[in-house]
């Protein structure tokens, strides 16, 4: 893996840059569209390569290892054949999955023994197996394995966690080098920063991080329930000691403003299920604030879904079908809905992006947060 620093906001921590991977280039800041279970939720991949158009996506190991399982995967030649998508894919480390089970789970030191949510089979994560997974999904940067805490957390639970997720790495890293690359590509290792909302611990584990000398690094356990005020504050003291000349990907974040708040704070990659969670239930994010199409005001409004037409879908569609759809309890609304926010999305990071590099940004980013704070 390459990452090339393009430029830095002046006004800002906001950074432009340039990840090169064997299946092509992620020009940054980038939205990740997570696609759970091998599929974004929906969505073609013809759609999502040639309206929504990511540089990369996520999957999610603990729902791949429980389905299609390892066995089909490798047989297919790994997740991307397996799923038909020739750019860049990330796996996260199956932590927050882990974390989410609080009820069918147990944490050691060797690892954790959890239960499935699907059929209710006991298994068992460690730091080794986890990079074996990995390497049998074959995603292009993969995670390590961490323990992702609540919020709120007690200070001496989060504590111990932390160096539990320290030490976790270490065995992930030296597992790693025992495990060959099974499909004629590089992957990368991204580690994770952990320590709850408490700053001395994110500063000790973001300094144990930085440490390692990773092509990448990764902050997680925000975007749990916290206070925006806190995940932004989090995020400032660890950037500020995670290497400029390696990118930062801010884990499960989040809604447009915090997106935006967080490349001010210099965060370069992003994954969250909000755009397609929310497109499903009828909501839409837009320039000028989130849309609730379910909501009778729409039913006779024959205006195209959004006039700045993201994706192809915004101006093929009035926003009364799409109301309409939803009344109906029509997948197609579902659809429509989800390709326009991912779209946003997209078009956002993006504009980012080329605001980064105009030295535009910090007065675009204050502007569209003023916008987008709004519910149309």
């Amino acid at each position: 893996m390459k990452f090339e620093l393009l430029h830095t906001d002046a006004g800002s921590r906001a950074r432009a840059g340039k990840i090169t991977l064997d299946h092509g280039v992620i020009e940054t800041p980038i939205f990740m569209p997570v696609g759970t279970v091998a599929s974004v939720k929906g969505v073609h991949q013809r759609e999502l390569a040639d309206e929504i158009n990511p540089d990369i996506i996520l999957g999610n190991t603990y729902h791949l290892y429980l389905r299609p399982k390892m066995e089909i995967l490798k047989q297919a030649g790994g997740l991307h054949k397996f799923m038909n998508w020739d750019r860049n894919i990330l796996t996260d480390s199956g932590g927050f999955q882990v974390y989410s089970l609080s009820s069918n789970r147990k944490i050691k030191e060797e690892g954790v023994k959890f239960k499935s949510h699907i059929d209710g089979s006991y298994h068992f994560f460690s730091p080794e197996s986890v990079m074996e997974i990995q390497r049998t999904i074959g995603a292009d940067i993969i995670m390590a394995f961490d323990e992702c805490t609540p919020y709120p957390c007690d200070y001496r639970y989060a504590k111990r966690s932390m160096h539990r997720t320290h030490r976790w790495l270490d065995r992930c890293v030296e597992h790693l080098t025992k495990v060959p690359e099974m499909y004629g590509y590089s992957q990368t290792l991204f580690p994770i920063v952990q320590g709850s909302t408490f700053k001395d611990l994110r500063q000790q584990s973001a300094e144990y991080i930085a440490n390692i000398g990773a092509d990448g690094n990764a902050i997680g356990g925000l975007s749990v329930g916290e206070p925006a005020e806190e995940m932004y504050a989090m995020t400032e003291l660890v950037t500020d000691i995670l290497p400029k000349d390696k990118p930062r990907y801010l884990m499960g974040v989040g809604t447009p403003i915090n997106i935006l708040e967080n490349i001010a704070l210099g965060v370069d990659m992003f994954d969250c299920v909000m755009p397609t969670r929310n497109a499903r239930n009828g909501m839409l994010f837009t320039a000028n604030g989130s849309i609730n199409m379910k909501n009778k005001k729409w039913e006779n409004d024959f205006s195209p879904i959004d006039e700045n037409a993201y994706t192809w879908v915004d101006t093929a569609y009035s926003k009364a079908y799409l109301r309409h759809l939803f009344a109906a309890n029509e997948s197609l609304g579902k659809q429509i809905a989800t390709i326009h926010n991912l779209g946003f999305y997209l078009w956002l990071v993006r504009e980012a992006r080329r605001q980064i590099l105009a030295g535009t940004f910090t007065e675009w980013k204050n502007k569209m947060v003023k916008q987008m704070d709004n519910r149309l």
